[in-house]
């Protein structure tokens, strides 16, 4: 089996070898990115419920889906990775945990925004949800920070933050939101 060598400090560091199988799915999944969101704006667009009370309820289905989808994808690519050391110099699987945690960073980021939109379809939900916005907007960069290994305690922090306010804003709103782990083709747009 053919191995690459992942790009590294210089300094003599240990360098990471990945297998010619986790460079095909790392390739795929860069790839697809942009996919991913096009093919969301694209599922944005659906038709509407004729009444009032159909809208709002599907406003809370649709956010809680979104929601949970960004929530699942932050503790199983972001969080949990970082508080297990993967993201550290050095640490066995650290380029695929961080090219991983880029992608689900971008796809949270997505899922937030569109279940802030969702939102606006539930007055209860949207008023939740106004304190939130400038908080998922800060995330935006965080995509980028995490795949090139720059992300801290701090954009962590910031992302896990966010997700527990939206789990909040949705209970108070009657729409409990529960993580749901998307998988790595959703992740990657396929």
């Amino acid at each position: 089996m053919t191995g690459a060598t992942a790009c590294g400090s210089g300094g003599g560091a240990p360098r990471e070898e990945l297998s010619a199988a986790s460079m095909g799915e790392l390739a795929a999944l860069a790839a697809a990115e942009p996919a991913a969101v096009e093919a969301d704006e694209r599922a944005a667009v659906t038709p509407s419920p004729s009444t009032s009370a159909e809208k709002q309820k599907f406003a809370k289905t649709r956010f809680v889906a979104n929601a949970g989808l960004a929530a699942g994808a932050t503790y199983q690519w972001i969080v949990k990775p970082y508080r297990d050391g993967k993201f550290k110099k050095g640490a066995k699987g650290r380029t695929f945990a961080l090219v991983k945690a880029g992608l689900a960073g971008a796809f949270a980021y997505n899922r937030l925004k569109a279940a802030t939109e969702n939102a606006k379809g539930d007055p209860l939900l949207s008023k939740a949800m106004v304190p939130l916005t400038a908080g998922i907007e800060s995330l935006k960069g965080l995509a980028t920070k995490l795949r090139k290994g720059q992300a801290g305690d701090a954009d962590i922090d910031a992302f896990n933050n966010v997700i527990n306010g939206v789990k909040e804003a949705g209970k108070s709103a009657g729409a409990n939101v529960v993580d749901k782990v998307p998988s790595t083709s959703q992740l990657s747009g396929g």
